[in-house]
């Protein structure tokens, strides 16, 4: 007859086993991932945020995370935003983050970038897929998604995600091995934003009246999802166009967009008509000619801010115990302005520091100093 005590210690062993099997293989896919801020970032650090935290959800395409400054919205409106979105996300992979945000917040709005539908007209985009795919957790939701963003034949080059990456080993960095060993309070802080500091020129593109159409049936088959899902979860709709350097043929998309907007009666607003009202400088406040650097990122922010509290009921959490990550957050972004700002020679650092001061950002406001 077996001996009782040396059977569950055999057990114990083999369940101690099991369990650092498991281990090793979540954190090995935590190190392994890429972690890059186009997208994987973002959706990862969904899951770490304060249940029911966020009011204003921001979606689309990298014009969301490059150009909405979560940080400013809460330190000078304290409205609680998270930028959930990925680099040239069209609205297929957008209504299914939708879908997966919702399982975890209750935004009272959402705000959708419409910068996908009316520059990529593939039905299938694979450029950037990987870094809209690879941070959001695997279940039904992701499933679906899948279905819809990868061809059959290119299933098994996307999943499993760790197959994929499963030998960037040779490739690690410090900062991969430090984004792995992060704490949870340290992913709550990150709220998707991610401040870019190039001065790209550009040219104001002159914006005249033009037809509407031009968006695919994919992308307007997933829109019309959206604004559904969103009226049957009691969610505020509000699509915007973020500025950039548009072409006539994304205009008449937006003005296909604007119509529909009308019809269903969601709110609309291509702020490329804004750019003075913003105070937008094509010399310094660009980082490319897709997106806005972190100067110009206050500025467009200032302004959304301003169409977000005329619009809807939002309410101010600063003060608040429940709401101490968006401080963090902001105290991270503070930080990465003075790095950059100590990065520069002594004049070209007094002149940063002198549109600081115009900006009047309570998020910067103790730099100038």
């Amino acid at each position: 007859m077996q001996n009782p005590k040396a059977t569950i210690k055999k057990y114990c062993i083999r369940g101690a086993i099991l369990l650092l099997t498991v281990v090793s293989i979540l954190f090995a896919d935590r190190l392994l991932c890429d972690h890059t801020a186009h997208g994987i970032r973002q959706a990862r650090c969904i899951y770490d945020q304060p249940e029911d935290s966020i009011d204003v959800a921001m979606i689309g395409s990298s014009h969301i995370h490059c150009d909405v400054n979560t940080a400013l919205l809460w330190e000078k409106y304290g409205i609680t935003a998270y930028d959930y979105s990925a680099a040239e996300q069209p609205l297929w992979i957008t209504y299914y983050y939708l879908q997966e945000l919702c399982k975890h917040q209750k935004p009272k709005v959402v705000v959708l970038d419409l910068y996908g539908p009316a520059r990529f007209k593939d039905d299938y985009q694979y450029e950037w897929l990987r870094d809209n795919l690879y941070g959001m957790r695997f279940s039904l939701t992701k499933a679906k998604m899948m279905t819809t963003c990868i061809e059959p034949v290119y299933l098994d080059r996307y999943f499993p995600d760790f197959f994929d990456y499963h030998d960037r080993y040779r490739d690690l960095t410090a900062e991969d091995w430090a984004e792995a060993l992060e704490t949870k309070d340290a992913r709550a802080a990150f709220k998707g934003y991610t401040p870019y500091f190039k001065e790209a020129q550009q040219v104001e593109p002159a914006l005249e009246p033009t037809l509407s159409g031009g968006i695919t049936v994919k992308s307007e088959i997933y829109l019309q999802k959206i604004i559904d899902y969103t009226k049957e979860n009691g969610m505020e709709l509000f699509l915007i166009v973020t500025p950039y350097i548009t072409t006539e043929q994304d205009e008449q998309v937006y003005n296909r967009v604007k119509e529909i907007a009308a019809a269903q009666g969601v709110d609309f607003n291509s702020t490329n008509y804004s750019y003075d009202e913003m105070g937008l400088d094509f010399d310094s406040d660009f980082n490319d000619a897709s997106h806005l650097n972190y100067w110009g990122s206050c500025k467009f922010t200032d302004y959304l801010a301003g169409e977000l509290l005329d619009r809807y009921a939002l309410e101010d959490h600063r003060g608040d115990p429940y709401y101490a990550s968006w401080d963090r957050h902001a105290a991270e972004i503070r930080r990465q302005v003075e790095d950059y700002l100590n990065s520069l020679n002594p004049e070209d650092r007094r002149e940063r520091l002198s549109r600081i001061t115009q900006l009047k950002k309570p998020l910067v406001s103790t730099l100038a100093k």
